[in-house]
């Protein structure tokens, strides 16, 4: 095992006790919890899956499950010299401007306008006081850009109103700018500042953590919350980065290469699709 799960701990996550397990019912490795059952809800609690409510999070991936699926994933995607942003970007403000471009379009092509963009607007001055026309001109490559092209613009106005000309480094400052949610504020918060506010969620998050069952929701605040129940906040910033690489690699959205996923063994859809009841 790498130095670097010795050092994170990571490798208590994975040593849940046995009287724990048994007090959940298993089921095609979802566990459903009994009503009633006040140790079971006690024991959900404590793994950060049940709020106090009535209602019990069903269905559920055990934190060991998860821990071995990152692992596995980490193992798979990450050496020493690896690069864990997709995008090419030197400064706080271009991972902002560059990550509110990224919505529904490629970061190759993200990537491709950042020099003719940043060439003519280094800084949120320069942005905030451009015609929209010329941005729109731009950025044009990454789609939507009208509205792409008044985000940033506005983004860039309320940072030198507001922030004195810098990108601010809380969640809750962020999420005010145009066109940053909770997504694109995780991103620039990991990126720039390395700090692990939450797990950005994207197309590839969303589909390979529901696939895994590490989710049932489709709403991405929700499987944000999911995500981050499921992981300590150590490994947070590595999570959008394996779940990527692992959506683009192997877990396809139209055709997953399921036959060649390594960590198919913990896969719902995986199960899901290869039961004997499906043969």
């Amino acid at each position: 095992m790498s130095p670097f799960f010795r050092n994170a701990g990571y490798t208590a996550l994975c040593r849940t006790p046995a009287t724990n397990r048994q007090t959940l019912i298993r089921k095609r490795s979802i566990f459903v919890v009994p009503r009633g059952s006040r140790v079971a809800w006690s024991i959900l609690e404590r793994l950060g899956r049940f709020d106090g409510s009535s209602n019990l999070p069903y269905p559920i991936m055990m934190k060991d499950t998860a821990c071995r699926i990152f692992s596995v994933l980490f193992n798979q995607y990450i050496r020493e010299d690896t690069n864990l942003n997709f995008l090419e970007f030197d400064n706080p403000f271009q991972i902002l401007i560059m990550t509110i471009l990224s919505a529904q379009t490629t970061d190759r092509t993200v990537n491709s306008v950042k020099d003719r963009l940043f060439d003519v607007y280094p800084e949120p001055a320069l942005m905030a006081e451009a015609d929209q026309s010329d941005i729109e001109d731009i950025i044009r490559p990454t789609g939507f850009y009208r509205t792409k092209s008044r985000n940033i613009r506005g983004a860039s106005e309320m940072l030198v109103r507001d922030f004195g000309g810098v990108v601010p480094d809380s969640m809750e400052e962020l999420i005010k700018l145009p066109g940053v949610g909770r997504k694109t504020a995780n991103i620039v918060l990991n990126h720039a500042y390395g700090i692990d506010a939450g797990i950005a969620v994207d197309t590839h998050v969303k589909r390979v953590s529901y696939r895994l069952g590490m989710t049932d929701n489709t709403d991405p605040d929700k499987i944000e919350k999911d995500l981050t129940a499921l992981f300590p906040k150590v490994v947070w910033g590595k999570i959008n980065f394996l779940l990527i690489s692992h959506g683009r690699a192997v877990c396809d959205a139209k055709k997953p290469a399921c036959d060649k996923c390594c960590i198919k063994e913990y896969c719902r859809y995986y199960r899901d699709n290869n039961s004997p009841d499906k043969e």
